[in-house]
């Protein structure tokens, strides 16, 4: 593939959710390397990296579609849990309050062969934007160590390293990460 591939984004549905769980798993086992071991991959696939169906519901998951295929996924949420698919620790479905809270910035995953092509770019501007318009302005994360070069070049700053513990004990090394916008310029 030379140049940057021609993709659209558009709100995932229900139907995707099995072809999102085989994307993330690519991009996790493909992008991954160097940063994690493989046995790290494979815990993290059981919780950690997943798809969380409740953006699904809150119709703020996003996927990217390039030549027919799921190139890239990520979502927002307006709900407390910051990262872990729907079988991942720490799930909390009560609402943020857009005033003071952080909207979360979710399950980023690109395929391999899609990579460094703008895709991870352009789903979370959108993502930032539908946060934005909800009332949000500032955006939280827990990146993967794969993605926090992209985060960092986007104005996220690192907060604290995160180690969470995996399937089987074995623990992954995560960075939480915020950016802060301005207030909405007054209506006068």
């Amino acid at each position: 593939m030379i140049g940057r591939p021609q993709f659209t984004l558009r709100h995932a549905i229900d139907a995707d959710a099995a072809a999102i769980t085989r994307l993330i798993a690519r991009s996790a086992r493909g992008l991954a390397v160097g940063d994690y071991t493989h046995a790290q991959v494979e815990a993290a696939l059981r919780g950690a990296f997943g798809l969380d169906t409740q953006l699904l519901a809150d119709r703020s998951f996003l996927v990217a579609e390039c030549a027919g295929d799921l190139a890239g996924c990520g979502g927002w949420s307006r709900r407390r849990t910051l990262f872990g698919g729907d079988a991942g620790p720490a799930r909390d479905a009560a609402c943020l309050d857009p005033a003071r809270d952080a909207a979360r910035i979710r399950a980023f995953f690109v395929d391999p062969a899609y990579a460094r092509r703008g895709i991870g770019r352009a789903l979370l501007e959108r993502c930032e934007a539908e946060a934005a318009a909800a009332g949000f302005r500032a955006f939280e994360l827990l990146a993967t160590l794969p993605g926090v070069r992209l985060y960092t070049a986007l104005g996220y700053r690192p907060l604290e390293e995160v180690e969470q513990v995996l399937d089987g004990g074995s623990t992954i090394r995560f960075v939480r990460m915020r950016r802060e916008v301005g207030p909405e310029p007054n209506a006068n």
